[in-house]
């Protein structure tokens, strides 16, 4: 959960109903976690995306759990897809992320058939929402976890901001100096939005009532 899937959230009610009928949903977002804080509602700490993906393949590689990797470019799939094998991965499948919709049944089948414990979700939101909550029961996979543009990190197409940017909560702005057209409007426009609905529900909370 970012600043930005929370404000889609609230102009999208099933987007908010199939986030609140996940079994985990952590904070990937700084913003998130000092708007916890400042609401009285502290989290333990952010988990980006691609910290728990990786933290995950060890712990594949470690066990031997099945891997699917789902998403992004063809070109960027199949290089995660040697990299996670590289690091002692058993990933039993991979595909794209650049489907139709009648080719959508193919997808699931696909991942069906390989019978991965793991399945990574590398597409955009809302979709990667929509199409676990559609499908999560068809899939047959012990857990699904959405990663964003985690494949692109991984693959090297998208450079992740450094340590001290990361801690100090700017990871957004570093890669908005990346990618300034895609993503001008989701973190300048999405993260103003966001500040006012925390300084509204603070203010909503320390009203008094009467």
């Amino acid at each position: 959960m970012n600043a930005a899937k929370i404000v889609r959230a609230r102009r999208d009610p099933e987007l908010a109903r199939i986030i609140r009928s996940c079994s985990l949903v952590n904070a990937d977002g700084q913003a998130v976690v000092w708007a916890g804080r400042m609401l009285g509602r502290p989290l333990p700490e952010r988990v980006t995306g691609i910290d728990l993906m990786l933290a995950l393949w060890e712990r594949a590689a470690r066990e031997r759990y099945r891997v699917f990797l789902l998403g992004a470019e063809p070109a960027v799939v199949r290089r995660v897809a040697a990299i996670a094998a590289g690091r002692g991965v058993d990933v039993v499948g991979h595909r794209d992320g650049y489907w139709s919709g009648g080719q959508e049944p193919e997808v699931v089948a696909a991942v069906r058939e390989a019978r991965p414990d793991l399945l990574f979700l590398a597409v955009p939101t809302p979709r990667k929402e929509y199409f676990l909550a559609e499908h999560l029961a068809e899939l047959n996979c012990g857990l699904a976890v959405g990663v964003g543009g985690s494949f692109d990190v991984v693959a090297g197409l998208r450079a992740r901001a450094p340590r001290w940017m990361r801690g100090a909560g700017l990871e957004w702005a570093f890669r908005l100096m990346q990618e300034p057209r895609r993503l001008f409007a989701r973190y300048l426009v999405g993260n103003t939005a966001f500040v006012l609905l925390v300084l509204r529900e603070a203010l909503t909370r320390r009203a008094p009532r009467g």
